[in-house]
């Protein structure tokens, strides 16, 4: 359970506002990357804790919440590395 406060108290910190422009919205970004990062290996370590001990389709349920999760940390990193492309079109 610490792991999930520290997750939503990274996430409490995170600004409400549109970010002022391209660099704070690459700093975003790679803040909701990390969150992710974090989120999935939470959901990771719960179904293999609680796998075998929960029904059929909540045991599915669990391991589709940690794809669904790492998915959406993958599609941050592919974004991040679009604004460093961006920011830097030689690379």
């Amino acid at each position: 359970m610490a792991e999930i406060q520290a997750l939503l108290d990274a996430l409490a910190v995170l600004p409400r506002t549109p970010p002022a422009g391209p660099a704070e919205a690459e700093r975003l970004l790679a803040s909701l990357r990390s969150a992710a990062a974090r989120w999935a290996e939470v959901l990771y370590e719960a179904n293999e804790g609680l796998g075998r001990q929960l029904p059929p389709r909540a045991e599915a349920a669990l391991t589709l919440a940690f794809r669904r999760a790492e998915d959406s940390y993958v599609e941050l990193e592919i974004a991040l590395r679009d604004c460093a492309e961006h920011r830097d079109p030689a690379r």
